[in-house]
């Protein structure tokens, strides 16, 4: 499936269809360059799907099968690209119960959460509590990105244009109120062993955040779940957590 990028381009997503009785129907948010086809969002969606939870998983701006420029988009165009996910999830009559986000796609889910109507409950794996955090990952080239406008940055096997706006609007974004406003379940997970982003994030997010709110450490997993039984783990504990909220009435 495809829908529109706030900024013009079409985004392509899939959704893993629930199997046995229907649940509920989420949302996941990707990692900063990773993609709907990264083990964390391919294996967790899948493992959702298996418990009855449909997800929604799709690449952001020039990334994997989604068209446009990657250097064109921000934290704030990947925020709004989830809000506009979620209502793509509404037209088709399967609107969006819960979001779920990884890694900086974590970070975009909260600030994403308090926009989508009917949303039940929220959930971060290794999430960073400053979307900033994402420039430990290009601060080789920020300097060269700052003074010239832009500059090309190689990460994960390809080349991507880092955009002076795109480090400027990062720079603007801040969760902390947003996640003190928050009036949804929240599920913060994190790694004690996570070494992209680490733990004190998520004790942060935590201790922003009102009740309903619950914690869960995944013990041996890698900041990606790229290990065998990782990603499904955090799926099925975020099944379990979202289940009681799934059978509430819509907000």
């Amino acid at each position: 499936m495809r829908f529109p990028s706030v900024v013009g381009p079409e985004l392509a997503g899939v959704i893993d269809l629930p199997e046995g009785e229907v649940r509920g129907w989420g949302l996941f948010a990707h990692g900063f360059t990773l993609g709907k086809d990264s083990p964390a969002a391919s294996r967790v969606c899948k493992q959702l799907a298996r418990e009855g939870i449909g997800m929604l998983r799709f690449d952001n701006l020039g990334i994997g099968d989604s068209d446009g420029d990657w250097g064109d988009g921000s934290f704030t165009v990947k925020v709004q690209d989830t809000i506009r996910a979620a209502a793509y999830m509404a037209e088709r009559g399967t609107p969006v119960d819960l979001l779920v986000g990884h890694s900086w796609g974590g970070a975009a889910a909260i600030a994403a959460a308090t926009h989508i109507p009917g949303l039940r409950a929220l959930a971060t794996i290794a999430a960073p509590v400053d979307p900033s955090h994402v420039e430990r990952q290009y601060d080789s080239v920020l300097d060269r990105v700052l003074h010239e406008g832009s500059h090309e940055w190689f990460v994960g096997g390809r080349t991507l244009v880092l955009k002076r706006a795109f480090v400027e609007d990062v720079r603007k974004a801040h969760l902390r109120e947003t996640i003190g406003e928050l009036d949804l379940p929240l599920l913060v997970a994190h790694s004690p062993t996570d070494t992209t982003v680490g733990i004190d994030n998520a004790a942060e997010i935590f201790q922003e955040a009102r009740h309903p709110r619950s914690f869960i450490s995944l013990e041996g997993a890698d900041h990606l779940l790229t290990a065998r039984g990782q990603a499904q783990r955090a799926a099925h504990i975020i099944s379990a957590w979202a289940d009681q909220y799934l059978d509430q009435p819509q907000p």
